[in-house]
């Protein structure tokens, strides 16, 4: 998820230097993400982590967000209960492995928007057809959610790409909660409908084995990009 970021945010460093103490929640998604923030920073990401002193209605536990040119990993714990309820089903042995790969998911978003190419087709590509409908906002808020799917599917991905490379024992683990995900939420073609892409990952070989997790997946992107039509 991306989103751009509210000013009532707490950066890990100043809320530590000003004695505000982390949760044992927040301490163990950080340091389950602390493999991915490492290699993020390996590549001279700009990358900053916030914690919100309070979750919004709508917050999911972990989203990357951008501002002043950097890259936001916000984690939004406090009073938000889908922190405790988003992993319950899993065991507990198995959920670090996917909270590393749900930060590898968000920097795969990061990735993108410091490459200039949020939203953006890769060369080769362009929308074909048009859409009617009488409000305007509607056309819109369908644009925005072909963009976001995308962006979703691509991120999806690098989840996917990070976690053959780093874990490859885990690869159906994640594979299979990270499907049952995105089969819960709202299909025909939904702002997080990834389902084009990751039928196509259905096994780790399905990734290029050279560069980076984000130059791994470019090629299966290009692919599902033609599925989600």
């Amino acid at each position: 998820m991306f989103k751009i970021l509210p000013i009532a945010v707490l950066s890990l460093t100043a809320s530590l230097a000003h004695g505000a103490q982390l949760t044992a929640l927040e301490t163990r998604w950080l340091n389950a993400a602390a493999p991915v923030i490492g290699y993020a920073k390996s590549l001279q990401l700009p990358l900053d982590i916030v914690v919100q002193p309070q979750a919004g209605p709508n917050d999911v536990p972990l989203a990357m967000g951008y501002a002043d040119g950097r890259c936001k990993l916000v984690l939004s714990m406090r009073g938000n209960p889908n922190a405790e309820t988003i992993l319950q089903d899993v065991p507990e042995g198995k959920r670090d492995v996917l909270i590393e790969a749900m930060a590898a998911h968000e920097m795969g978003h990061c990735w993108r928007i410091v490459q200039g190419s949020w939203h953006a087709l890769p060369a080769g590509f362009t929308e074909t057809g048009t859409e009617q409908a009488d409000d305007p906002t509607l056309l819109e808020l369908s644009k925005q959610q072909r963009q976001t799917r995308r962006e979703e599917g691509f991120s999806d991905l690098v989840a996917l790409a990070w976690t053959q490379r780093s874990h490859p024992a885990e690869y159906g683990h994640v594979y299979s909660w990270l499907r049952t995900v995105r089969d819960a939420q709202p299909h025909s073609h939904g702002s997080h409908d990834t389902r084009a892409w990751l039928k196509l990952a259905a096994g780790g070989n399905a990734f290029g084995a050279d560069g980076s997790p984000f130059e791994q997946v470019a090629a299966l992107w290009r692919t599902g990009l033609l599925q989600d039509e």
